[in-house]
């Protein structure tokens, strides 16, 4: 079949490595030579047959071999298990296949693909992940002619990317979603001079897990350390009530979901991060570690519909029909609820359970759809996520889906199972979202697994009212005294009812043992381009005035402290110790050894300097108001900030309007206008310079994050300037062509995402933890942090926008098991200096059947898990093969159901009905900004896209890949909202075509960042009077980006509307009332996803080259 896909390998897989290179024996041993003959992991993104070139969107002439992957010769290694090693700098190859498959389905990618270095991607070479008989690497490349119709290679593109050098054809696959675990071959191959980033090895050490990608768990199938199965079943008894017994609580130790703590002087403490998530159980600290180093053209004319493809109505949609972003209804169990034990527990469900196939009787999810036929399948609110087929009682407490959500609802039994559904398996997170109800428990004893330190939830066995049984490693524990009491109903002996086990998202105080120092205080750092290109800008005013209104809304406490670095071509430090009548500039102009002039007056307690600190902002803007100074040392800046904050940890906030030119860390433009739109794979997606991602890692293992605001009209290499953020946990902000007159909505939306960013909670020396059943495990990581080990996740500040996402296997069959647990904990230090502990807990049954796993696929978790995954491919490898692998996404899948599922074969495109927005889904990525081609976009605007569609929360990257399009001339309250005592109208979604729009009306499209509202030359006059406030079509302002407050209902129903989709997400979308002689009409019809370009398919079209690939 095809050969093309996405590989799923993000190098940060393997064992932890404690101080050097000693590895894991069981991963040293050579691969086994039988595994990968008869279980070839799927790799989600093969290539079918060649695309139509169509217009331009997919590679198309003769086949070229592709040369070895890399230029350095691989140095030959022992064949290692683990993940690959991350210590050189961007030695990245993009990743290849073993040999040619039989059935490769689309032309090669042209050149290897530059090195890489970006956020899970991998820092140095990484072993290339080869299924089947896998060569050394130092094995010369196998040239072997492909067969007569390949594909692209579309590796996986994980946190970190590895290639192959030995390599026939390659292949290229987004994710190896459900391959089994891959055998990794571990070459280095440096690129340069091995770098010694601050406390982390490199070359030949442990491998660098800052990707939140990497696989952490490296195994050679068929080698995998002995797992006991599960116990057997034991049907738990009611608790019964008896005298108490002893405590049993374990005794206490080193925890693991601990912080990294800094000492006063800087420097460089020992992991500790370990050992102190683990919970108190190890005897002892753990020592430190420190990571390592289409042939079918397309003729002129469309082709026709069929008859019934335009007039079908939309299917019954059985789904409960809210607006995208809705605020769920369904609260978290916050409140205790009656519990009922389960007869076994979730892990032992009574045979029942398993007896619910999902085929006995075809649920609405399995309904099949002729793609081709029924054209209108949008439903008219969002598309709500599968509800796991799980007892009633459990469901009720099941983790809400906005903060945990799986790819799959239900988990297949095998690793094999799961490779012939096609589909990824994948866990996305929003950790710290911001929630109305969070229940919190302070309790001296936090109840965990002896074994395996998972936080008892709801989905633990009381045995009896004594003992109860882990949900992921079936150990039994005793429940400690303390545990008896329920503080909620005050009343002792009924442990099942305590809040940690009724509520499936809940919060604890940590106790002292989960420190490994004070609490640090909240630190707020803000280090301000002042060169002549910002002051222009007018974005110094923005920034002063907006901390001037905010300061005493900065999250804190008495110990605040907060600090000042402005710089051009020199560094400016600001001395605002408590005393001085005004601040006082101390300027460095030797940035080439910067040096803090007074470090103990630079960071002030903001209680006691508040008045100094005012005067400053008051007086900065015009303190460069006639600034010529053009050079910009944002490096040393950098250096600076780190230096000053690398005792005590905290934020840093850097504002920036142009590419770095002086110092370390200076860039050069590498854009060529000229291509924005020609070249069919675009250059300078990874880092020009290690610099920064060097000096993010140096700055995580100080608890220092840094968020980076760059706001420029000219190219700023946002691909090298993003590693700070990536790497220490930051975010970046973009706004593009800022400026203070010139670009007022630009203004406005920096001034409203600068407020939320100053004022939102935040969560200091944070570091998070997913554990999962036995016999799953987790490979790769996905967002902005750093991989402290193969699971734990490095958050030097966590914030409550942020999203992540990792990909899973089946590590071990579950054929005994009847469900799985997943479990997230996130340790973190409040801006009150209070240590906290934040789990989610989620439960999805296991089933043996391909109908049952499609029937609970989620389309949009699975478009965001590939969304994330496309990003690395393209980064590691090409643009190519990341647009590549995402069609072979759709195709196998739906062929996967065609051939596997469905038991009468039909023509057409047949999808089922869960499934039935994957291709279009597909073909608006290929269409986002991220991914387009044939489109003048600039490389940072791509390179922002990128960035957005990795740590976003699913929500909002479902709208920056598919606008929601609403006609809003016609508003009415039937069906709408009470929001706060405001009605807001619920108009029905529309599809992303021309088509739909209507010259006489006026239409809402909600992308995410952005909203528009598009007028239509003939709009009902009273919509222009009611709501505009313009008396015709001709009176609309060219560049109107505010809904005037009128005192009319079609003005309150249309602002109303237009608040409550602002209100759903952090960041405020700009609104742009757009007309057909507007500039940004381009941009809105460039979301119209389902129709044609010059560069790229209708959505007709595409499913046509869907159809033409599945019926091979």
């Amino acid at each position: 079949m095809s050969s093309t896909h996405f590989s799923s390998q993000n190098g940060a897989g393997g064992p932890p490595y404690a101080n050097g290179p000693s590895q894991n024996p069981v991963a040293l041993q050579p691969p086994g030579p039988g595994y990968m003959a008869h279980q070839t992991p799927y790799n989600p993104m093969q290539g079918k047959g060649p695309m139509p070139p169509g217009p331009g969107l997919y590679n198309s002439g003769p086949y070229q071999p592709i040369p070895p992957v890399s230029s350095n010769q691989a140095l030959p290694v022992q064949p290692m298990l683990n993940r690959p090693p991350m210590g050189h700098p961007h030695s990245m190859t993009p990743p290849q296949s073993a040999s040619p498959g039989p059935g490769s389905r689309m032309p090669p990618a042209h050149a290897t693909p530059p090195p890489v270095s970006a956020n899970n991607y991998q820092h140095a070479p990484a072993p290339a992940w080869q299924y089947g008989g896998t060569p050394p690497m130092g094995a010369p490349p196998s040239m072997g002619a492909p067969p007569p119709m390949a594909m692209p290679p579309f590796r996986p593109v994980g946190n970190h990317m590895t290639s192959s050098p030995s390599l026939a054809t390659p292949q290229a696959s987004l994710a190896e979603y459900s391959a089994a675990p891959p055998v990794f071959h571990n070459a280095t191959q440096p690129l340069g001079p091995p770098t010694t980033l601050q406390g982390y090895t490199q070359q030949g050490s442990a491998p660098l897990p800052m990707n939140p990608m990497a696989a952490p768990h490296s195994y050679q199938p068929g080698m995998r350390a002995p797992y006991g199965g599960p116990p057997p079943s034991v049907r738990p008894t009611p608790p019964t009530t008896g005298p108490p017994m002893g405590n049993a609580n374990p005794p206490l130790g080193p925890k693991t979901d601990g912080h990294m703590p800094t000492p006063g002087n800087g420097a460089q403490v020992p992991n500790s991060f370990d050992h102190l998530e683990m919970g108190p159980t190890m005897a002892g600290p753990v020592p430190p570690q420190q990571p390592g180093p289409p042939t079918r053209h397309m003729g002129l004319s469309y082709p026709s519909l069929p008859p019934g493809y335009q007039n079908t109505s939309a299917p019954p949609n059985t789904a409960t029909m809210h607006h995208p972003m809705q605020p769920s209804t369904q609260p978290y169990s916050h409140a205790p609820q009656p519990y009922q034990q389960p007869s076994a527990g979730p892990a032992q469900l009574s045979p029942s359970l398993a007896g619910l196939s999902l085929q006995s009787q075809t649920p609405e999810s399995l309904r099949v759809v002729n793609l081709l036929q029924e054209r209108n399948l949008l439903p008219p609110g969002p598309v709500t996520p599968p509800t796991p087929c799980l007892p009633q009682d459990l469901q009720k407490i099941n983790c809400h889906p906005e903060v945990f959500r799986s790819t799959l609802t239900s988990i297949p039994q095998t690793q094999s199972l799961l490779n012939k559904a096609k589909l990824p398996l994948g866990l996305l997170l929003h950790p710290f979202k911001d929630l109305s109800q969070l229940p919190v428990v302070t309790s001296s004893t936090i109840v965990r697994c002896r074994s395996c330190r998972t936080y008892i939830n709801p989905f633990v066995s009381f045995l009896d009212q004594r003992r109860w049984k882990c949900n992921l490693c079936y150990r039994v524990n005793d429940v400690p005294e303390e545990f008896m009491y329920n503080p909620v109903s005050r009343s002792y002996g009924e442990p099942h009812k305590r809040p940690e086990v009724q509520n499936a998202t809940i919060e604890f105080i940590a106790p002292s043992e989960y420190m490994l120092r004070p609490p640090q205080p909240a630190v707020y750092l803000f280090v301000l381009d002042v060169s002549h290109n910002a002051v222009e800008t007018g974005y110094l005013d923005v920034v002063c005035q907006s901390l001037l209104e905010n300061i005493n809304a900065l999250p804190g406490d008495s110990r605040t402290k907060i600090g000042f670095i402005t710089f051009d071509s020199t560094i400016h430090f600001y001395n605002l110790q408590e005393g001085l009548s005004q601040p006082q500039m101390l300027i460095v102009s030797d940035i080439d050894d910067i040096f803090l002039p007074t470090p103990d007056s630079l960071l002030v307690n903001l209680n006691e300097c508040k008045e100094l600190v005012q005067d400053l902002l008051k007086s900065l803007p015009q303190m460069f108001g006639k600034t010529m100074e053009t050079q910009c040392a944002l490096g040393p800046a950098l250096q600076a900030a780190f230096k000053l904050l690398s005792a005590t940890g905290g934020r840093v906030s850097i504002f920036q309007t142009q590419l770095p030119s002086l110092g370390v860390g200076a860039l050069k433009s590498r854009e060529d206008p000229n291509q924005r739109a020609s070249a069919k794979d675009i250059q300078h997606l990874s880092p020009a310079t290690d610099f920064y991602k060097k000096l993010a890692l140096d700055c995580s293992g100080q608890q220092v994050a840094v968020d980076l605001f760059l706001l420029s009209s000219q190219y700023c290499d946002l691909a090298s300037l993003g590693c700070i953020s990536r790497y220490s946990a930051g975010s970046v902000y973009y706004y593009p062509s800022y400026h203070q007159q010139h670009n007022p909505a630009g203004v406005e939306c920096f001034q409203k995402d600068l407020k939320r960013y100053l004022t939102r909670k935040i969560g200091f020396e944070a570091v998070m933890r997913i554990r999962c059943s036995k016999g799953l495990s987790i490979h790769t990581f996905h967002g902005n942090f750093f991989v402290r080990s193969t699971d734990l996740l490095s958050l030097p500040n966590v914030n409550p926008d942020a999203g992540f996402a990792v990909q899973m296997s089946i590590e071990e069959n579950l054929v005994d098991m009847q469900s799985v647990s997943f479990q997230a904990a996130l340790l973190y230090t409040s801006s009150k200096g209070e240590r906290r502990i934040r789990v989610h807990t989620m439960c999805l049954p296991v089933v043996n059947s391909l109908s049952d796993i499609f029937a609970g696929a989620d389309v949009q978790a699975i478009t965001g898990l590939l969304a994330s995954m496309a990003v690395d491919r393209s980064v590691t490898a090409s643009l190519s093969d990341a647009r590549d692998a995402m069609t072979n996404a759709s195709i196998d899948s739906l062929t996967s159901f065609r051939t596997s599922v469905l038991t009468i074969q039909q023509p057409g495109l047949l999808a089922p009905a869960c499934l039935r927005l994957f291709p279009l889904y597909i073909l608006a990525l290929l269409k986002q900004k991220a991914f387009r081609t044939g489109t003048s976009t600039r490389l940072d605007d791509r390179v922002f896209a990128m960035c957005q569609l990795k740590y976003q929360p699913l929500a909002y990257v479902m709208l920056m890949i598919h606008p929601a399009l609403y006609r809003v001339d016609d508003l009415t309250d039937e069906g709408s909202l009470n929001v706060s005592e405001r009605i807001v109208p619920q108009p029905r979604v529309q599809q992303l075509s021309v088509e739909k729009l209507s010259r006489d009306g006026a239409f809402l499209m909600d992308a995410g960042s952005v909203i528009y509202l598009w007028i239509g030359r003939n709009c009902n006059p009273n919509f222009l009077t009611q709501v505009l406030g313009v008396p015709d079509y001709a009176a609309v302002p060219p560049n109107m980006n505010m809904l005037p407050e009128l005192d009319t209902a079609e003005s309150q129903r249309t602002r109303a509307f237009v608040g409550w989709l602002r209100e759903q997400r952090p960041f405020f979308p700009i609104l742009h009332v757009i007309r057909d002689e507007s500039p940004l009409k381009a941009s809105f019809l460039q979301n119209m996803v389902e129709d044609r370009t010059e560069s790229a398919l209708s959505y007709y079209e595409f499913l046509l080259h869907v159809q033409q690939q599945v019926s091979k």
